[in-house]
Formats: structure tokens, C-alpha cells, sequence
């Protein structure tokens, strides 16, 4: 095995243990809250606690990413990781939840930028584009956390569910530990090597205006993500008569189709561009939610989280990608930028989807939704850098 395959391979393996951390907290949630008898209103200051802490750690891990690479952030915390889960679960009382739910969002936050720089720099000495199959081992993770955490919840309770997973987390770490790149930063300044010449401060500046664009890119793409994450099964049960078994059905098509077209995004890319790929995932996410609010029933709404996981697939791995490429800054500065507003829209956006839906119900909040694919089509330009780094 070559030494660009053994970096791919780690970084992949970075992406499936954070995402299988996510995926083993969705169903420790409601034994969670029944634990400690939280009401759904201070669930809900849960979750957003976890996404001020992921937010926060972002533009921390990106400026650690400057002064020494990727590596040793994306290391550190995938232990984090590790023990971030039986902290929750273990946690004896309402205020130390709370820390260790803020623990956890700073893990996972932290480690999303360190391991898409990571992605960044192993991209450059390829041949051919990865981040979209990296977002793909982290759909994987989902999956597979999701889909057998509660199984594993009702055989072994949640502590040993929670044990169980941070070992699975602890046992990815030596292939990550000894595949990851070490990306060397480059000695010179915030930016960049070209802050030692007259036109770094000024490259600088452009830079950051240039990923603060990528960055509202990615969170008209996230928005909608969020929102089949929070509130499809809801839309199923009380819209469109969904029973329980069923109701899990639309994000279950969403993560399904989101999987399969990350695995296939690189070769999408490397055929069409960055560009041309991002128009077309913008067009298929914007039909797909048209058809889940004109949905006369479960079938067809099930359709349409399947269409929209084909849109979104691609459209924030290309962001990434072209944030770990904007000319004059460097990987991790970009990456945290692009990564806090990104994730924002997953982190944060959904509460407030929460609150328009009581008023119009979730038909027309999908349907508006459409439009943020609308603005990502015809920003699909500012991804461009995605498919070249940029000349040193």
C-alpha cells in the first residue's frame, strides 16, 4: 500500500469514528432525557448546547491547524471522541450532562476540522478528489451507529451501549494513528507563506471574504440537511399519518441516497468539475424537496428525502474542499470558517424551523427550503477551487 493510500485510508477511518459517534447519540437521546426527566424544552437547550460547543471549537482547532497541521488536533480529539459518549450517559446529574454534552459537541466539532483539513491535504497529492467518499465513511458511521445503537441499547442497557461504542471509537484510533498525514504548516503567518510578501495582507483579507462566501454556500446546503434530520419523521406522523415503524423511513431514504452518491461524488467531480457538479446536486436537492411538500402521502414523501440525500451528498464536500484551497489562507483557517457556518445550519437552524412550522406546518417550510438550493446553483462558482489547490 502506497503512502498517499495509507493517508487516505486513515483520514477515512477519522470521518466513519466521528460519524458513528453521532450516530450512537440518536437513540441514547430519549433514555437520556427519561433518565434525568428533562422536558422537551430543555432537551431542546441540550442539543444546542452540543452546537454552541461544536461551533465554538471550530475557529480554535482551525487556528492549532495553522501553527502545527492537522494531525495532532484530529488525534487528540479523536480520543475526545472516544470519551465523549460514556460522559454523557454516566453523567449524574442535570448540570454535569450539560458539561459533558458541550464536551462532546467541542469532540465532534473540533475533530470536523481537523479531519477535512486532513482530507484537504491528502486531496493534494492525489491524482483524483476524496472528500466526497470522506463524507461518505461519516454517512457510514451514521448508519451503522443509528442502526445498531438500539439494539444494542435494549440488550446491554445504555452505559453498555455507550462503553461499547467508545471502545469501537478506541479501536479505529491505531489505524488513524499511524496512517495520518502530518500536514507542516507553512512557517510564515496566519495567512499563508504570501503574508511575507507585500500582498499577503491584502491576499489575506480576500481570502477570508472568500470562505465566509463558501461558508454561507455550505449553509444554505445544511439547512435543509438539518431539517430532514430534526423533523422528517415528524412531518410523517403528524401530516402525513405515518405510523411509528414508518416514520424513520425518510431519513432512513435520505441517509441511504446521501451514502451511495458520496462514494460516487469523486468520480462525479473528477468527470464534470466541481462547478457543473454542484449545479446539478443543487437542481436534484431543490426537486427533491418540492416533491416532499407536495406530497399527497408517505411514499412519495419518502421519494423525496431520497432525491434530496442524492443533492445534498455532494454539495458540502465540495466546499470543503474548495475552503482548503482558497489562495492565501491557509487549510485550517478556511476549513474553520467554512465548517462554523456550515454547521450551523445543522446545529442550530432546525430550532427555528421548529417554531415556523407550528404556524404554516411543514409543506410550505420544505418548499421554502427549496430556495436556499436555488442560491447555491447559481453560486455554484464560488466552489471552483475545489478541483485545484491553489499555486504556492
Amino acid at each position: 500500500m502506497t503512502s498517499s493510500q495509507s493517508h487516505r485510508r486513515a483520514v477515512s477511518a477519522a470521518f466513519f469514528a466521528n460519524g458513528f459517534l453521532i450516530g450512537s447519540w440518536a437513540p441514547q437521546i430519549p433514555v437520556f432525557a427519561s433518565r434525568l426527566g428533562i422536558a422537551e424544552s430543555t432537551l431542546g437547550l441540550m442539543i444546542l448546547a452540543f452546537g454552541i460547543g461544536a461551533v465554538a471549537a471550530m475557529p480554535v482547532v482551525g487556528r492549532i491547524i495553522g501553527r502545527f497541521g492537522s494531525r495532532p488536533p484530529m488525534l487528540v480529539l479523536h480520543v475526545a471522541l472516544a470519551l465523549a459518549l460514556p460522559l454523557v450517559v454516566f453523567a449524574p446529574s442535570l448540570a454535569s450532562a450539560a458539561f459533558a454534552i458541550v464536551f462532546m459537541g467541542i469532540a465532534t466539532g473540533g475533530m470536523d476540522v481537523a479531519m477535512n483539513a486532513n482530507a484537504v491535504a491528502v486531496e493534494r497529492g492525489m491524482t483524483k478528489a476524496i472528500m466526497s467518499s470522506c463524507h461518505g465513511f461519516w454517512s457510514v458511521g451514521g448508519l451503522v451507529g443509528a442502526g445498531a445503537g438500539g439494539f444494542l441499547i435494549a440488550a446491554l442497557g445504555p452505559e453498555g451501549h455507550a462503553l461499547l461504542a467508545a471502545a469501537a471509537i478506541f479501536a479505529v484510533l491505531p489505524l488513524v494513528w499511524r496512517g495520518a498525514l502530518f500536514d507542516a504548516p507553512e512557517p510564515e503567518g496566519v495567512f499563508g507563506a504570501q503574508e511575507a510578501s507585500g500582498a499577503g495582507a491584502g491576499g489575506g483579507r480576500a481570502g477570508m471574504l472568500k470562505a465566509f462566501a463558501i461558508g454561507l454556500f455550505a449553509l444554505f446546503a445544511m439547512i435543509p440537511e438539518g431539517a430532514a434530520i430534526d423533523w422528517s419523521a415528524v412531518y410523517l406522523r403528524q401530516e402525513l399519518g405515518a405510523g411509528a415503524s414508518a416514520s424513520g423511513l425518510a431519513f432512513a431514504a435520505f441517509s441511504l441516497t446521501m451514502a451511495v452518491f458520496r462514494f460516487a461524488g469523486d468520480g462525479i467531480r473528477g468527470g464534470l468539475g466541481a462547478v457543473k457538479t454542484a449545479r446539478l446536486c443543487s437542481a436534484a436537492a431543490a426537486f427533491g424537496l418540492i416533491l416532499i411538500a407536495a406530497a399527497p402521502n408517505t411514499a412519495v414523501a419518502v421519494l423525496g428525502f431520497a432525491v434530496m440525500g442524492i443533492g445534498i451528498s455532494n454539495i458540502v464536500p465540495i466546499a470543503f474542499s474548495a475552503a482548503g484551497n482558497v489562495e492565501g489562507l491557509r487549510p485550517g483557517a478556511g476549513l474553520s470558517i467554512v465548517t462554523a457556518l456550515g454547521y450551523s445550519g445543522i446545529l442550530v437552524a432546525p430550532s427555528a424551523i421548529g417554531f415556523i412550522a407550528e404556524t404554516t406546518g411543514f409543506a410550505p417550510v420544505f418548499a421554502g427550503l427549496a430556495l436556499f438550493l436555488v442560491g447555491t446553483f447559481f453560486a455554484a462558482n464560488l466552489v471552483s477551487g475545489a478541483d485545484a489547490a491553489p499555486e504556492p
